[in-house]
């Protein structure tokens, strides 16, 4: 429903505030007396109902910690997750954890995502769901494996049960100081009760989807070219890749000469003078491996002679004049030709006498960068490969585990690591056969392995894959029917996914689960079939992975499975080395945590980096084995960074260290303590779906944001003093019509804060609550309750009246915030005066703003009278309200009904309106009275009536005018409403005399 003022202007009304008792000791929540008071004032003191409460308006120091310790341990933080598990509800809300990695200490990424998590899951418990959240942690994989042998001397002597040992104790080590933070900061868990990869059973499961996967033929092993880690002497995926933007490599320009002229070049080629095809590479180490030259077949390529040495070359025709130029000649066009002219042409390879690499059309030939022909080594890159596997070519592979070349590669080369000084080697080769043209460096994007920081190579290798192409059709299509948080980042998913054709998921190390495959001796031929897994599985249950290498084969592989394969002997096969992907591992979370049927959850909550890691092979996993989603709903936020934007790093002292943030550093100074709900409400104000800004400015200001609501709180904490909802609260129908305003705003503030609850969007909670308690309670409501509240008699209903507003919007806000600052909230409830035995904040359910607080008519009212007072206190530019009358004189009609439902008589001082005035008299007229002063400032303004969707629309005019105000100040409650400043106002008298107020 639209209205000329949406909201009332409070903020610049709140500036300018009524003095006296509305400045002194009622403008502040913690004031306990007057200012400056005069004689007459103290005498009265007494008898004025100040605000009182235990509840603290700030927590220095140490006390923020230590409150909430005690808060946790007073409110049973530990037991409310069983609690809520064993409520009888049909309704379940399932965040299924994705595994942090068990190899460090826990860090402000951790708290971002665990805490996001946990406003999630209290939430909906709150609203009366039973939560299933089984926190988790992915325990195996290279990292770990790596920082744990660090630990060790002699540490390449060890045996593989002795790494998996050291790298399980070390796992171990991380769960627990992980843990304890995760409760320190207030996490909801059983955390007795968490799953970790490398128990059992979780194993197990995963050995049952691997199985599923194999049985139906999307899982395969076969030898050709992925992602290698010569520093981690191991396979990887493409999600374990880093790019590092600047990256050097050492580019050459180098000839093969023509061994055999295309046919249809025949006539240009006339043999008179050597010609070569021109090859650009980024990897002159993969020249040794070379077995063709691919070219485009649509594109357009040039015979060019040079004018340095006479030679021919062909390049392509687009990179003439960019390559001539990096060569320091010039280049004479003889003729042009198609890609597809260069068919059946061959050339020598440049450092391998008597090797011919033959002229081969490829899709994959760009002409952004180099000569539009590509060297092609099949062992080396994936296009490559796939041109190799189409034309028969050889695929050997002469790099070893290491990332040296092997005795294949020939003496000169033998041993040399291929990024380093085997790149040299190749070079000087080149060079010493005449092949080399130029060699430059050359700035590009280089994968790296993401855990060592080193770079990787493409190499070819047996390895174990999952055929995503199979699968990610049935992917994506599932993935279109989940709902992402942000849409946006669906989109990513779905590209990743399209690029994505297999999936390495073979590992040459020994910790982690093993691929349960045997191989026959002589042949390499892998035997795997429902027997051998069934067989394995059992033993993995009830002994772990750990079984794979201390058992003998025939404990693994039984006679009846060798025989059913066709085979002998069981001695006749070997156990396979390599273990599973750790992606593979957590990817098959879902078949082990997930509970019922469906095994499904409602919800994935992760970082970005997912949509390409966990949240991907979750996703295939669960589509290859049952052709479903494992989730619902994917929230996808982004990551943490200093707050100027900038990388975390212990060089720069950027480093945001949660414990540190909560417990204070040794220098308090320096490094204070905050607490935990000061990283929670950083968590929930951020915009967590963009990057998260974290540093001292931002903390700073999360704890002025919280101290600012603590004093909002403590008001409402203070006033409550002798008020029991369940005997004193006021009917809605009997209360002054500002009171139910503030319900129908509370009830509005409910219903918005709820729905963006169920968005996942905790910044928007946030901006509600913080505008809803600065500028709807403090600014506004506080301020023209103060005197109702301080200067009435206790039981009067009118008191009562804004006391049962106070209950009810401490109670909604509290529990509106209660999944943010779980601490804060719980604490308040400590400090409710009318409590009983209560079971706290969590127990006792969601926000209940009744929809009988709705009341859209009773809006114009207010905002009307709002507006008048805006005009009013604009025109007395930051006096004292109280030393004026004000006069609003407004034309008959719809507008002037509404304000006499305000003030039924002409004038008044103890009316509805003027306690919104907050003037001492208001005076409402239907035109201006005839002895207004001629110089008097009348302040004239409209007011746009909108009722009833529209049906009843009207805009009306009215004059406010201020005139200072001929009585005396009461000495009692401060307003100017008293025949003589030594005796109280004819309300304040009543009120003395225990007959309340007239």
């Amino acid at each position: 429903m639209f209205r000329a003022w949406r909201v009332p202007p409070l903020a610049r009304a709140g500036a300018r505030v009524a003095r006296g008792w509305a400045r002194s000791a009622a403008s502040e929540a913690n004031s306990r007396q007057p200012e400056a008071e005069s004689p007459q004032d103290s005498q009265y003191r007494d008898t004025v109902l100040l605000p009182h409460s235990r509840f603290p308006a700030q927590l220095p120091g140490r006390l923020q910690p230590e409150t909430e310790l005690e808060t946790q341990q007073k409110c049973g933080f530990s037991e409310l997750y069983s609690w809520q598990r064993q409520r009888k509800t049909k309704q379940e809300f399932c965040l299924h954890d994705g595994p942090p990695y068990a190899n460090g200490d826990p860090h402000v990424g951790h708290a971002l995502n665990k805490i996001l998590k946990d406003i999630t899951n209290r939430f909906y418990m709150m609203r009366g769901y039973k939560v299933h959240y089984v926190p988790g942690w992915d325990c195996h994989g290279l990292p770990i494996e790596l920082k744990a042998l660090s630990e060790v001397k002699g540490a390449e002597n060890l045996s593989p049960m002795e790494i998996r040992q050291k790298a399980r104790e070390f796992a171990e080590r991380a769960i627990e100081r992980q843990k304890s933070a995760f409760i320190r900061w207030g996490v909801m868990a059983d955390w007795t009760n968490c799953y970790y990869t490398f128990d059992p059973k979780y194993e197990a499961n995963q050995l049952r989807v691997f199985y599923k996967m194999y049985d139906k033929g999307l899982i395969y092993q076969d030898y050709k070219p992925v992602f290698w880690s010569p520093s981690a002497k191991t396979a990887l995926a493409e999600a374990e890749l880093d790019y590092n933007e600047q990256h050097v490599s050492r580019s050459v320009y180098m000839k093969f000469p023509l061994v055999k002229s295309p046919s249809k070049l025949a006539s240009v080629m006339d043999g008179s003078s050597p010609a070569s095809v021109l090859v650009w590479t980024t990897q002159p180490w993969t020249v040794p491996a070379n077995q063709a030259v691919c070219y485009m077949p649509d594109s357009a390529y040039a015979i060019v002679k040079c004018a340095t040495t006479g030679e021919r070359f062909i390049l392509a025709a687009d990179r003439v004049e960019s390559t001539a130029a990096v060569l320091d000649t010039q280049f004479e066009v003889i003729s042009t030709c198609k890609g597809v002219d260069l068919a059946d042409g061959s050339c020598a390879h440049p450092t391998i006498p008597g090797r011919v690499s033959p002229l081969l059309p490829a899709n994959h030939v760009t002409m952004a960068k180099g000569t539009g022909l590509v060297h092609t080594a099949p062992a080396h890159g994936m296009e490559d490969y796939s041109v190799a596997s189409h034309h028969q070519l050889p695929t050997d592979c002469l790099v070893d585990e290491g990332g040296c070349f092997t005795e294949a590669a020939g003496p000169e080369l033998q041993n040399k690591n291929v990024l380093e000084e085997g790149n040299e080697a190749v070079i000087r080769m080149l060079q010493a056969a005449r092949s080399l043209l130029k060699e430059e460096k050359y700035v590009h994007s280089y994968p790296y392995d993401w855990r060592t920081k080193k770079p990787m190579i493409i190499r070819a290798s047996k390895q174990w894959f999952v055929n995503t192409a199979s699968v990610k059709a049935a992917a994506q299509e599932v993935l279109k029917k989940v709902k992402v948080v942000p849409t946006s980042a669906v989109n990513r998913m779905l590209e990743m996914l399209d690029r994505r054709t297999f999936w390495c998921i073979s590992r040459q190390r020994c910790w982690g689960v093993p691929i349960p495959v045997f191989y026959q001796k002589d042949t390499g031929e892998c035997l795997i079939n429902s027997q051998t897994i069934t067989d394995v599985i059992k033993i993995v249950e009830q002994q772990g992975t750990d079984a794979w290498w201390t058992l003998p084969i025939e404990k693994l592989l039984s006679k009846e499975a060798v025989a059913k394969a066709g085979g002998h002997d069981v001695l006749d096969y070997v156990k396979g080395q390599d273990v599973l992907d750790i992606w593979f591992d957590s990817g098959t979370s879902w078949a082990h945590v997930l509970e019922g049927a469906e095994q499904r959850a409602d919800t994935y909550l992760e970082g970005k980096d997912q949509l390409g890691g966990w949240f991907q092979s979750s996703l295939l996993t669960s589509v290859a084995a049952r052709k479903k989603a494992p989730y619902k709903t994917l929230v996808v936020h982004g990551f943490t960074l200093g707050e100027k934007g900038e990388k975390m790093s212990k060089s720069i002292g950027n480093v945001v260290d949660p414990d540190i943030v909560i417990n204070g550093g040794e220098d308090h100074t320096r490094d204070p303590p905050y607490g935990a709900d000061v990283l929670r409400w950083w968590v929930a104000e951020s915009n967590v779906f963009t990057e998260v800004l974290i540093g001292p400015v931002v903390l700073n200001a999360a704890k002025d944001d919280i101290n600012k609501l603590r004093n909002t709180l403590r008001f409402m904490l203070g006033n409550m003093t002798g008020f029991n909802p369940e005997s004193d609260a006021v009917p809605a129908s009997d209360m002054y019509i500002v009171d139910q305003y503030m319900l129908h705003l509370l009830q509005e503030y409910g219903s918005k804060v709820t729905e963006a609850y169920k968005e996942y969007d905790y910044s928007k909670v946030v901006r509600l609550l913080q505008a809803f308690c600065s500028r709807n309670l403090s600014n506004f409501y506080f301020s023209i309750i103060k005197d109702r509240l301080y200067c009435e008699e206790e039981k009067d209903p009118k008191r009562r009246s804004c006391q049962t507003v106070l209950a009810e919007a401490l109670d909604v806000v509290v529990r509106s915030f209660a999944p943010i600052l779980p601490h804060l909230a719980e604490e308040v409830f400590q400090h409710l005066p009318y409590k009983k035995a209560s079971e706290g904040v969590f127990r006792t359910g969601w926000i209940n703003a009744s929809s009988a607080w709705k009341k859209p008519g009773i809006e114009e009212a207010i905002e009307g009278a709002c507006a008048m007072r805006d005009s009013f206190l604009g025109s007395i530019s930051g006096k004292n309200a109280l030393e004026y009358e004000v006069i609003i004189v407004i034309e008959p009609g719809l507008l002037f009904e509404l304000m006499e439902a305000l003030q039924a008589e002409e004038t008044s001082s103890v009316s509805q309106l003027n306690e919104i005035m907050m003037a001492s008299q208001t005076t409402l007229v239907t035109e201006l009275p005839k002895e207004t002063p001629a110089d008097a400032n009348v302040v004239k303004g409209t007011f746009l009536i909108n009722l009833e969707g529209g049906d009843i629309r009207e805009e009306s005019s009215y004059k406010v005018l201020a005139l200072p105000i001929a009585k005396a100040k009461c000495p009692r409650c401060r307003r100017y409403t008293s025949d003589s400043s030594s005796t109280p106002c004819p309300r304040c008298l009543n009120v003395l005399a225990g007959k309340g107020s007239t």
